[in-house]
């Protein structure tokens, strides 16, 4: 039994505050359940040095966990002097998610960052990551906008990204941490409202999986991608 007797295919109860930070152009308050991770976007006027002079802009992304949002306190990786691999990993995924949905060009020679910051970690940190990040993100473009109409909208579609996973022979929509440290396949998929998935990361933990777990595994967050989307949209009206 899953707790608070969540059926295999329902996700953790999900809100997005937005605004939730006044100095950056768009920001979001995302839980996951216990997992709640703050995403800021900002646009500034420059993009990366090999993208300049192409007319083109540019969206990033940075992720990191702050040390209490763990059971055991998580060190800062400024005093560690770097990023570990798993940081890295998963802001270009942020990134990556992002960028499938925006149109470079509309953009100009800007940048958008955004920042996601884990301040509770309970599973699912990088899909809440993406998820609340897109919202950060269309809040920032928006508030860009609204001064300058003859600017084209460069967001082509919603994006969001949730967990699933097989434990215990069973295949689970949005595992929380207490799922995913037992779970034998983990994964995580970044999904558009049009456009289909844009990444899939599967990984056999404890075992392999067969092509039809996978199939299984798609279609469950294909039908509870419906539901994360509506609530991106409550939350961008």
């Amino acid at each position: 039994m899953r707790k608070f007797n969540r059926k295999n295919f329902e996700t953790r109860e999900i809100s997005i505050q937005k605004n939730f930070v006044e100095n950056s152009d768009g920001s979001c308050l995302i839980c996951f359940g216990k997992t709640m991770v703050i995403c800021t976007a900002i646009i500034e006027n420059d993009v990366p040095s090999w993208l300049k002079g192409k007319g083109t802009g540019w969206v990033t992304a940075e992720y990191g966990m702050l040390p209490g949002s763990t059971s055991s306190r998580n060190r800062r990786e400024s005093k560690l002097g770097k990023q570990t691999g798993r940081t890295t990993e998963i802001q270009r995924l942020i990134g990556r998610s992002l960028r499938s949905i925006i149109d470079l060009n509309c953009l100009g020679e800007k940048s958008i960052i955004v920042d996601c910051d884990v301040i509770q970690a309970d599973g699912g940190t990088r899909t809440a990551s993406i998820t609340g990040g897109f919202v950060a993100l269309s809040l920032a473009i928006k508030k860009y906008m609204s001064p300058n109409k003859s600017i084209q909208n460069p967001i082509k579609d919603y994006v969001a990204a949730i967990s699933c996973g097989i434990v215990k022979n069973e295949v689970l929509v949005d595992l929380d941490y207490s799922e995913d440290s037992i779970a034998d396949v983990d994964a995580n998929f970044v999904i558009t409202q049009k456009s289909g998935f844009s990444e899939v990361q599967a990984t056999g933990e404890e075992n392999t999986f067969q092509k039809d777990e996978l199939v299984d595994m798609m279609e469950k967050v294909e039908l509870v991608s419906e539901k994360i989307f509506a609530i991106q949209k409550g939350a961008l009206e």
